[in-house]
């Protein structure tokens, strides 16, 4: 399947896609949007926001993740350091993007130096570190919308609690017997360690870190973008006991990811030392992407 420059790249950054969530789920304390308000308010992004989710809804299917999964998940993309892997993301760094000045790099380090300011585990501040590392796929030639987004299961029914849930009316899935009822190929709590989730850089990120990190690192890194779940609730008929264990993770990870990022930069060069004592802790010399 071949796509248009302009269904490749429908935003002008990927972060118009978490300056989007924002909106959807401002920091504690400030007002939300109702619903109709967030799908009217006058904004030039909203636009090309509504494209991005109409073409992730539309071409997320279950056979285009079983491809990508075929694809990717040979990791016989690239191999480098974590910290080279940083330098490799930061060529992703979009001048038309007007909202900020920081890169990706910095971006990571100022949500794992929040975590890190409270107190938590150092793996817990490694996983902030790594946590959008996926985006690599961008440099492998991936459209935006299989980078980015809100992750959900694919194989069942979708969610009317997933954004714009109106645009999977063109996905094919949704007419097709085998996937479009509640439980799809799956069983009732199965576990979501049975189910299949839209591409990303969540899943590839999990995959590529599963061999190395605890368990509620992989969980928040797996699962840190499917909001459908930890902050809808959607998909509880899939998980199972364990499943709900774990997601108290996600929700511990979810502000750090959403809200730590200020207008002050991160002092690389200072902080470099610490982390790649702590990648060298947990991870091997290099990674295989």
């Amino acid at each position: 399947m071949s796509f248009t420059e302009k269904e490749i790249a429908p935003l002008a950054s990927i972060e118009e896609w978490e300056d989007d969530v924002l909106v959807r789920y401002p920091e504690p304390n400030t007002t939300a949007k109702t619903k109709d308000e967030y799908r009217n308010y006058d904004d030039p992004k909203r636009d090309t926001v509504r494209e991005f989710y109409r073409l992730n809804h539309t071409y997320q299917t279950y056979d285009f993740v079983n491809q990508k999964e075929n694809n990717f998940l040979k990791f016989d993309k690239k191999e480098m350091p974590v910290w080279d892997a940083c330098d490799f993301l930061n060529t992703l760094v979009d001048d038309s993007d007007p909202d900020t000045d920081l890169d990706q790099l910095q971006h990571l380090l100022q949500t794992s130096e929040s975590i890190r300011a409270d107190g938590h585990p150092d793996w817990f501040v490694l996983t902030g570190f790594l946590h959008d590392l996926g985006k690599v796929l961008c440099l492998f030639g991936e459209p935006q919308w299989a980078v980015v987004g809100d992750t959900f299961p694919v194989g069942c029914q979708h969610s009317d609690k997933i954004v714009f849930p109106e645009f999977f009316a063109a996905n094919p899935d949704s007419t097709d017997e085998r996937y479009n009822t509640k439980y799809g190929v799956y069983e009732p709590n199965c576990g979501l360690r049975n189910v299949h989730m839209s591409w990303g850089h969540d899943e590839y990120l999990y995959q590529i870190m599963k061999d190395y990190m605890p368990e509620p690192a992989l969980y928040m890194m797996r699962y840190h973008s499917f909001y459908a779940q930890h902050r809808e609730h959607a998909y509880d008929h899939l998980m199972d006991a364990h499943d709900h264990e774990m997601f108290k993770w996600v929700d511990k990870f979810n502000p750090y990811d959403l809200y730590s990022k200020v207008p002050v930069a991160p002092n690389v060069k200072e902080l470099k030392p610490y982390y790649q004592d702590l990648i060298a802790k947990y991870l091997p010399a290099t990674l295989k992407f």
